[in-house]
């Protein structure tokens, strides 16, 4: 069996976190910015595993954690989609920018 090496995983998780970190920072559509964060989360997801396998596999708290971060990750798109339906609904827009419902 072929072990591909950890390296490999991290290399992979930073780019997964730096598109998500370029989809955050550059975007105006809350759709898209929360999309950003799914990304930045599963780029976690991957380092979790990556370093649950090369350091203590008979353990599952790797797992455990990633488990975590999927229900995490979860209830944040729940909610964000919720709340980005309910802005839709009022205003008739998700750009951010547009958006002011806290401004006095």
């Amino acid at each position: 069996m072929i072990m591909v090496p950890l390296e490999w995983y991290l290399i992979l998780a930073a780019a997964l976190f730096c598109a998500g970190l370029y989809g955050v920072l550059s975007r105006r559509n809350a759709v898209a910015i929360l999309m950003g964060v799914e990304l930045m989360l599963n780029a976690v997801n991957v380092n979790l595993v990556a370093f649950w396998r090369y350091t203590e596999p008979a353990a599952v708290t790797g797992q455990a954690f990633a488990l975590f971060v999927y229900a995490v990750a979860a209830a944040e798109a729940a909610v964000g989609l919720a709340l980005i339906i309910a802005i839709w609904r009022t205003r008739g827009t998700v750009t951010l920018e547009e958006i002011d419902l806290l401004k006095g």
